[in-house]
């Protein structure tokens, strides 16, 4: 589950990192033009991201609850991954459709790993 617990800590915290470095940077063009859909759409980033540091911060203490919240913070990770490319494919920035593919690839690993469907 180490493998796990460290996907879920560097997502969660490289999903802040880059919300807050964009919206420092002025990046968030959306804040202007759609500020409540954006608003919400932060928050649900956020609430994955806090939801995957916790979960990652569990499994390291090898916490019971852990597992589970994982489990459903990998989720969520999935449902913002598979949502969000559109909009970088749009502007044509092809990187972080790449990006998003490797998270869902890496995130599937991290459900099979935490299930007990792979050992290691």
């Amino acid at each position: 589950m180490t493998f796990s617990a460290v996907f879920s800590l560097l997502v969660g915290t490289g999903m802040i990192g880059q919300w807050t470095l964009s919206y420092l940077t002025r990046q968030i063009p959306e804040l202007t033009t759609e500020p409540i859909r954006i608003w919400f759409h932060i928050a649900g980033e956020m609430a994955t991201a806090i939801s995957l540091i916790v979960s990652g911060v569990g499994l390291l203490l090898h916490s019971p609850w852990a597992p589970n919240l994982l489990l459903v913070s990998t989720g969520m990770l999935i449902y913002t991954a598979v949502v969000s490319p559109g909009y970088f494919a749009q502007r044509g920035q092809w990187i972080w459709v790449v990006i998003f593919s490797v998270i869902i690839t890496l995130s599937i690993v991290s459900i099979f790993l935490v299930s007990g469907h792979f050992s290691g």
